[in-house]
Order: C-alpha cells, then sequence, then structure tokens
C-alpha cells in the first residue's frame, strides 16, 4: 500500500466496520461467559468469534453490490451454522446432549448478521433473550 492509498482510505468505513464487529462481540460475551461458567461445549471465545465472523461476511457480502449475491453469502453464513450446532449434539443412550449450545451458536450467528446488516435493536433483543434462557431457563423448567 502506497502513501497515497493510505491518505485516501476510507477511514470512516474502518470505522464503522470496527463498531459493528465490536458491537457483535460484545453482545455475546455473555452468553459465552455464561456457557463457560457450566463447562459447556463452547464458550467465551466461541461465541464471540461466530458472532464476529458471522457479522464480518455479511458486511463483505453487502459490499458485493448485489442484493442476489449478498443473499447467497447470508444463506451460505446460515448453513455453515446450522453445521456447527450440528456438532455440539451428542447422543448419549437415551439423552440428546448440547441442543442449547447447538442452537445459541445458532442465535449468536444471527446476532451478528442482525449487527452486520446495522439491525442493532434485533442483535440487542436476541443477545437478551438467548442469555436470559439460558440463564434462569432451567429454574422455570418444570421438573
Amino acid at each position: 500500500m502506497s502513501i497515497e492509498q493510505f491518505m485516501n482510505f476510507e477511514w470512516w468505513t474502518v470505522l464503522s466496520s470496527f463498531i459493528y464487529i465490536g458491537t457483535a462481540y460484545l453482545l455475546t460475551l455473555p452468553i459465552g461467559w455464561d456457557r463457560e461458567q457450566r463447562q459447556k461445549s463452547a464458550g467465551v471465545r466461541t461465541f464471540p468469534l461466530i458472532a464476529v465472523a458471522t457479522c464480518a461476511f455479511t458486511i463483505l457480502g453487502e459490499g458485493l453490490g448485489d442484493a442476489s449475491a449478498h443473499g447467497r453469502v447470508v444463506g451460505a453464513v446460515v448453513s455453515g451454522l446450522g453445521f456447527l450446532g450440528g456438532g455440539v449434539i451428542l447422543k448419549k443412550e437415551d439423552k440428546v446432549d448440547g441442543m442449547s449450545t447447538a442452537v445459541s451458536i445458532w442465535v449468536t450467528g444471527a446476532i451478528g448478521l442482525s449487527t452486520g446488516l446495522g439491525r442493532i435493536e434485533i442483535a440487542i433483543m436476541l443477545a437478551l433473550v438467548c442469555f436470559l434462557s439460558l440463564r434462569y431457563g432451567k429454574v422455570v423448567k418444570p421438573s
């Protein structure tokens, strides 16, 4: 990169991407923390990384300039999230383990996608619902 390219660099784009990706990270950190505290297979590193990756793919997809191409990027991201989530589901004898973690991975991806699309209000709501469900869902679960 030459000095001229550096000086003409779109610093506002860098700042806005940093804000979006940072927001996705911060919104999913409590979810990862909760999973880590409960010693689940995915935790404080996994969930924020999923969110920042899906946010980045969403931002990059928007840069393609073609709504159809952007839709294919988003579709591929959602499929990849399903693949990741499927990897944490285990069947042990007559019990299925990892469903909450798998769904949390999917929701975390949706937080990243929402943030990347600039729909912060949706990302905040998803993060709250996910965290509260994981944290307090067993408290209200019938025995």
